[in-house]
């Protein structure tokens, strides 16, 4: 079973390394300090979501395994 086209990495890289970056300030009108903040907000609600994973999880369903 294979993953969706979209959810797979790309087998080249992108010929513009900072398209990603250019999006999400462009998202904020060039505002980076908005730009960070809303990164990092990201970044808190997807460790929240892990960690609620995380105790929900039996360890024999995972077998030992545990996000960093």
């Amino acid at each position: 079973m294979r993953p969706l086209p979209e959810y797979e990495a790309p087998m080249e890289p992108p010929e513009s390394g900072d398209d990603a970056v250019c999006a999400a300030l462009a998202w904020h009108d060039g505002d980076a300090h908005a730009t960070i903040a809303t990164l990092l907000a990201d970044c808190a609600h997807l460790r929240r979501q892990l960690a609620l994973t995380r105790s929900a999880m039996g360890r024999g369903f995972v077998r030992g395994w545990e996000p960093v």
